[in-house]
């Protein structure tokens, strides 16, 4: 199969993310913007497949943006990032609905308890965030940190979740 790479949108009450997928699966999220969107029309023998993950990435952004629980994730294609990065974003996958974790328990749940500041930095790089949830990871003392969508949109995602950082 052809890689494709092919953009999204997922109109939302906060307005239109973008997802992107390739014939792998979903590859990156980003949070809604005044800029235009993608909306591009996939074809080939990977379409079908596209079409059924974009509808369980609009299901499964709807559900995270409500502070529900995400019940089914499509396939994502975390093949653009480093190994250490997969394995802080697999980690990530793991913190529940109303749950943090620090980035320093991250570091140490993938056995580099010295690559905090590493492990902020894969956060960070996070492409799809919300599903991959970079945001429920708190500094230390549960002070906020930081967030690639911006410390507004974390704090909105955390407190869907009942989780009120310091």
């Amino acid at each position: 199969m052809k890689a494709q790479n092919i953009a999204l949108p997922v109109s939302t009450a906060d307005g239109a993310f973008i997802a992107r997928y390739s014939d792998r699966g979903l590859t990156g999220l980003s949070f809604p913007s005044k800029r235009a969107g993608g909306n591009d029309s996939p074809s080939g023998k990977a379409a079908s497949s596209i079409l059924r993950w974009h509808r369980a990435t609009t299901t499964a952004i709807k559900q995270a943006l409500a502070g529900r629980a995400v019940k089914a994730l499509p396939p994502l294609d975390l093949s653009g990032g480093t190994e250490f990065q997969r394995a802080v974003w697999l980690a990530l996958k793991n913190i529940r609905r109303g749950q943090t974790c620090s980035y320093g328990e991250i570091a140490r749940q993938i056995g580099k308890p010295k690559a905090v500041r590493a492990v902020g930095g894969a956060c960070g790089a996070n492409p799809i965030p919300v599903l991959v949830p970079c945001h429920r990871v708190l500094a230390a003392n549960r002070k906020l940190g930081g967030f690639s969508g911006g410390l507004d949109w974390k704090r909105t995602l955390l407190a869907r979740e009942g989780v009120t950082p310091i």
